[in-house]
């Protein structure tokens, strides 16, 4: 079932999420329901306090052409990330039809736990250690536009607020 993806500013998106402590139906439902959400938008990431959820939970998907590789994350943490930068120009769901460069740590080793409730851990690069480190951050309350100036990042709140306004008059 599609979810209503929250809109920047919204209070909601600037919390830290609690942990899953319990691996329940309703949780991998949300999970299935926020892959089908993502993919519908269309996007490649989405966080749990993006459809108004305080839990830590991401999905992710970076294929964009061939077999799809949806990825669903319990407590993803990151374990460990390389010196090399990269720079991706970034756009969000919760911020829609902007983008701005954002400067992350080229690879990073992220620990989760899968709809199975197992334990993983895995390497990521390029397109995706962003994707993966950008959705970590929801889950702590902070926004791709936190990383840029304070000029740039105002007017892109006052942009997405505007957009957030008209949506609601329809």
């Amino acid at each position: 079932m599609l979810k209503s993806i929250l809109i920047h500013p919204d209070p909601r998106l600037k919390k830290t999420c609690a942990p899953v402590a319990d691996l329940s139906d309703d949780l991998r439902d949300l999970a299935a329901d926020m892959l089908e959400t993502m993919y519908d938008a269309p996007g490649i990431g989405l966080a749990a306090p993006q459809v108004g959820v305080l839990n830590r939970l991401i999905v992710m998907d970076c294929i964009k052409d061939g077999d799809p590789e949806p990825t669903v994350m319990f407590n993803p943490e990151v374990l460990a990330s390389s010196d090399d930068l990269n720079t991706y120009e970034e756009g969000c769901l919760s911020i829609p039809e902007q983008f701005a460069d954002v400067t992350r740590p080229a690879e990073v080793r992220v620990g989760w736990v899968d709809m199975n409730g197992n334990p993983q851990e895995k390497d990521f690069d390029g397109l995706w250690a962003t994707c993966v480190q950008h959705e970590i951050d929801h889950l702590n309350g902070k926004l791709f536009i936190d990383y840029l100036g304070p000029m740039k990042r105002q007017m892109m709140t006052r942009r997405s607020a505007k957009m957030k306004r008209e949506r609601a008059r329809g």
